[in-house]
């Protein structure tokens, strides 16, 4: 397994490659909000920071247009393709993001796919495997993959999910605090039902909801509750050999002091 960072792609994106290459990283997961930034000239850019400072992408992450409320309550109506209002627009967002990622080489794409329903015979969700399956076409098309990072639907609907939509090129980008964050699963065991699609790691911490409204709480690597121990252990023993991202969702200097913490840590249980 290869550890990596996740960085974003703005106007600092040279900089952050360079402190990357400094601390002993050669891969990043690159995350792009922005779909305007899905040029040629961009892509030009990218590739030459990349080769500059000897970094990688493991997976280009796509975000898409309008609001985005991470909690229980807004975000069920404001984030990913859930939202009716919003769907049409953020399939074309994702759609040039896989373009972007071809430009860029890349053979993997992610996104939060939003609050999938539960039930499987509700109008939303059939709509939804709809236009999932018209993204994984085309990422397929442009040879990659199409990820869904875990945390906002239990591992069993997005089993169900991927399975509906039937194309050959789902994957999961695996954040396991995401699914304490939002409640819905133990990482370790939701690995039972959604390991074989893993394609890529956060390697982020955090703390179980402690209300019925607010997500919970994210930690520094080892100070929340994802055992990372028995979880490297865990995708080792299905046969994991993929990309492990530490994310950290602050910034400034305690970010890259935990980022750094986050890398003893996972370097030690890859052993």
């Amino acid at each position: 397994m290869e550890l990596g960072v996740m960085i974003g792609l703005d106007d600092e994106l040279e900089q952050k490659l360079e402190q990357l290459a400094s601390l002993g990283f050669h891969a990043c997961q690159l995350s792009c909000w922005n779909s305007k930034a899905y040029t040629q000239q961009t892509a030009q850019r990218v590739l030459t920071a990349l080769d500059q400072h000897g970094i990688h992408i493991s997976t280009l992450w796509c975000g898409w247009t309008g609001p985005a409320v991470w909690n229980f309550y807004e975000g069920q109506k404001t984030l990913g393709l859930v939202p009716e209002q919003y769907r049409e627009q953020r399939e074309k967002d994702l759609i040039a993001g896989s373009d972007f990622g071809k430009l860029l080489g890349v053979s993997q794409i992610a996104t939060h796919a939003g609050f999938l329903p539960e039930d499987p015979t509700s109008p939303v969700y059939e709509e939804l495997v709809q236009v999932l399956r018209r993204i994984a076409l085309h990422c397929k098309q442009n040879g990659q993959y199409f990820m869904f990072e875990t945390g906002q639907e239990t591992p069993t609907t997005l089993l169900r999910t991927m399975q509906d939509i039937g194309t050959d090129n789902l994957g999961v980008n695996l954040d396991p605090a995401n699914l304490i964050l939002y409640g819905k699963a133990n990482p370790v065991d939701a690995l039972e039902t959604i390991g074989k699609y893993v394609r890529d790691v956060h390697a982020k911490d955090g703390c179980y909801p402690t209300n019925g409204k607010e997500l919970g709480k994210e930690t520094a690597l080892g100070e929340g509750q994802v055992n990372f121990p028995v979880l490297i252990a865990k995708l080792k023993s299905l046969g994991y050999d993929g990309p492990v991202t530490i994310e950290r969702e602050i910034s400034g200097e305690q970010q890259i002091l935990d980022i750094l913490k986050a890398k003893a840590l996972l370097e030690q249980c890859l052993g």
